[in-house]
């Protein structure tokens, strides 16, 4: 039978788009595309779009007559859309917001070529506002937000953009390397940081712990903003030094569990009152620049939604040896990394004292190892190295001169390409894998980044131990991407679920989701049974963490009809904010350890301020019946698995955001929009050494950006913070230079709240 002309095409695409999708095995990496900016920062905003952010440097691509140093990557095409981002970004923080929308708060003074301090210095705090070269500006208090946008909106609009404004949105003080949580109400606490600094946040020896000449901020204050100053947070000056993006987790007594340096605290944010806890074992550091890699295990009805933190990797590198602002005063990428792991359950349920509990060592040493939690709630570690610290220098207290330094300004070598898996269930001594796992040939070091996708796959973009674009040292900025495939993508068939909600609630009504028998094989009792809905966060990921990253199950019971159709009945997330925090995140289902895709949901009513809750969710008992079987392939490792067919797309949620007039917080209505935009990229390969001295690899680099530590400086001292008043609205700025724009009436767009 002849079949349409235009019928034949369409199969003919299909069979070669079969292809692509069958050419993706578990364990192995695919190509992610160019990235055309190094991928310091990354998150998910939607089903769609990947956002990137670097910090201000010479990047090719050009944008507006200057570098780019934003992108969005296209889930679907792997190709790039620049962004303009106007402020410096270098070392931000960042968290979601309860509509979907994301902040990254402070940054970088202006920088041009060599990362030297820009063209216009400000003397009250010795960064620059701006530079002509880059026309870059000082990101040091900026506060930048985006509604992330698909193809519903034209992405060029000003909402599907960057609002990067500080004379409009912007900290009360200066802050690079600070700490991002969100709190139960979808505001943000934001921690500590330097206000101006280098390698690590200190002098020596260290006698100023709580300021260091004006360079360190040991304070927090809220986004939106409070009716109060920024307060002292003391154990910032016990972690002076050490305590750069310290690790912050919040708890469900709505206390947050803070660990910098090698001590540890329970801290009650609203009444600035800490509870110390034991010492970090062994002396490991685990924050910037040892960066061990951190996450919160899952939340389960097992473990009672109780939070337990991992910590794994790092370095135990003597106190001495981190030196100061300028540089490390060893040779790091000679001194092994750590791959101690220690676990911590902050709130121990029975009333006993927290402790840290050891646990498996990893694999190999690992300093800048990422995690990721996985849908099935596993989790991952990426990239890193086996020895040295983050950061990058041109000389360290050991080796005086660039010319002399044996990996470039790397202050890490020894790249680790081969992925491992933590399993938390597994008993101890069992608990890390990486059987069948690929290695990378890539070096993902210093601002190296990765995140889950909502296909369950994982990207990993970044490296750039340089001051600026390096692309022909041995560890060189890295613009291309690449895609990780988990060992779940052996799956013949995955799961395609219907009726996933858009909204999820603080306890209430539980929801169904409807398994068909096409999307599983063997026994639908054994599959009902096996079935499991996870809600995981990626969060906001740099410098080899994931601010807000956070991974749930949710109970469930399940009927299953004769004909083999899978009703599972899912409880809403428990009725306590403080386990998981209002916001956007995927929901996955799981049969028998396969995940679907990830559908696009916000827990909560999509505004910042108190979330409604109800009583827990009552599920009705579980019903199988006799003799029901999917009809789905069995698990064979010739399929990946990576049928895009189950993906359903959740709404985006528009909701309230707070702009700073003063001290005063004014509500903006703020929508979330997408965008899908199709232009070409062009494609880089960088296939790296991955290899190193045989006994221990090396690099060296301090991130600093200080008036005495940039080339052709002589390292003598650092810039002042910067105490100058914080900037309200005004209704004529000079954030531009005069050359550009000198008057800027811009602000953020006031957008539709369809919650209102």
């Amino acid at each position: 039978m002849l079949r349409h002309p235009l019928l034949s095409l369409y199969y003919l695409w299909l069979a070669s788009a079969v292809t692509h999708v069958a050419a993706q095995k578990a364990g192995s990496f695919a190509d992610g595309g160019n990235t055309q900016v190094s991928a310091m920062m990354m998150f998910v905003g939607n089903e769609e779009k990947v956002y990137m952010l670097d910090k201000a440097e010479n990047n090719p691509a050009q944008i507006k007559g200057h570098p780019a140093w934003g992108s969005v990557w296209d889930l679907n095409t792997h190709n790039v859309e620049l962004m303009d981002v106007r402020t410096n970004v270098f070392c931000s923080s960042g968290m979601h917001l309860p509509n979907g929308s994301f902040i990254a708060m402070g940054g970088n003074g202006a920088v041009g070529p060599g990362g030297n301090i820009g063209s216009q210095l400000n003397p009250q705090n010795g960064a620059a506002d701006w530079d002509s070269v880059y026309q870059d500006f000082d990101g040091g208090k900026a506060i930048r937000l985006l509604n992330p946008c698909d193809s519903a909106k034209n992405f060029n609009e000003p909402e599907c953009q960057w609002f990067d404004d500080p004379t409009v949105l912007s900290m009360h003080q200066r802050r690079w390397y600070s700490a991002a949580e969100a709190l139960e109400d979808g505001s943000v606490v934001i921690i500590g940081g330097f206000a101006n600094g280098g390698y690590i946040n200190r002098n020596y020896p260290n006698v100023d712990p709580e300021f260091e000449g004006g360079a360190a901020v040991c304070t927090y204050e809220y986004f939106p903003p409070r009716n109060e100053n920024p307060k002292t947070f003391d154990f910032l000056i016990k972690t002076s030094g050490l305590n750069a993006y310290p690790h912050s987790y919040l708890l469900p007594s709505g206390k947050l569990f803070v660990q910098a340096n090698v001590s540890s605290v329970i801290w009650d944010h609203n009444a600035n009152v800490e509870i110390p806890l034991p010492d970090m074992p062994h002396g490991v550091v685990r924050v910037y620049p040892a960066s061990g890699a951190t996450a919160m295990l899952p939340l389960t009805p097992d473990n009672d939604y109780n939070p337990t933190i991992l910590f794994c990797g790092g370095s135990d590198m003597p106190e001495y040896a981190y030196g100061n602002y300028s540089f490390p005063f060893i040779d790091t990428f000679y001194y092994p990394a750590s791959k101690d792991c220690q676990r911590i359950t902050p709130e121990p349920k029975d009333g006993s004292a927290p402790a840290y509990e050891q646990d498996d060592d990893m694999l190999e040493s690992r300093t800048m190892g990422q995690f990721i939690v996985l849908p099935d709630l596993k989790l991952l570690v990426v990239n890193g190295g086996l020895n040295g610290t983050a950061g990058y220098s041109q000389a360290t207290g050991e080796t005086p001169s660039y010319s002399l330094m044996p990996y470039g300004e790397s202050l890490a070598a020894g790249p680790v390409g081969t992925p491992a898996i933590y399993d938390p269930k597994a008993p101890k001594g069992q608990r890390w894998s990486d059987a069948g796992l690929a290695t990378s040939d890539i070096a993902r070091l210093y601002h190296s980044s990765a995140m889950l996708l909502p296909d369950a796959s994982i990207l990993i973009a970044g490296s750039n131990p340089n001051v600026d674009v390096n692309t022909s040292t041995i560890y060189p900025t890295t613009y291309q991407a690449e895609i990780f495939y988990p060992p779940y993508f052996s799956a013949g068939t995955r799961p395609q679920p219907s009726g996933m909600p858009k909204q999820l609630t603080y306890g209430g009504n539980p929801f169904d989701i409807t398994i068909p028998p096409t999307s599983y094989s063997g026994s639908s009792n054994d599959a009902a049974a096996s079935a499991m809905v996870t809600l995981i966060r990626g969060g906001f990921t740099t410098h080899a963490m994931n601010m807000g990253q956070r991974g749930m199950q949710l109970r469930n019971s399940f009927t299953v009809k004769q004909d083999g159709t899978i009703i599972l009945h899912v409880a809403q997330p428990p009725p306590n904010p403080y386990i998981y925090q209002p916001g956007p995140a995927f929901l996955y289902t799981l049969i028998n350890g396969i995940p679907s895709n990830g559908s696009y949901v916000i827990l909560g009513n999509g505004q910042i301020g108190q979330q409604p809750t109800a009583e827990d969710s009552m599920l009705p008992d579980s019903v199988r019946a006799d003799g029901a079987k999917g009809a789905g392939s069995p698990n064979s490792n010739a399929n990946d698995g990576s049928d895009t067919s189950g993906s359903h797309k959740g709404a985006i949620i528009g909701g309230v955001v707070a702009a700073i007039v003063g001290i005063a917080v004014v509500g903006l209505v703020l929508g979330v929009f997408f965008i899908r935009r199709k232009k070409s990229a062009p494609n880089a390969s960088n296939g790296y050494n991955m290899g190193g001295p045989s006994s221990m690899a090396a690099a060296a680099s301090s991130e600093q950006l200080m008036v005495a530590s940039g080339p052709g400086s002589n390292g003598a001292g650092f810039r002042g913070s910067d105490s100058s008043a914080f900037l309200p609205f005004k209704e004529s700025s000079t954030f531009r230079d005069s050359e550009d724009m000198h008057q800027n009436q811009m602000g953020p767009p006031a957008m539709h709240n369809p919650y209102r």
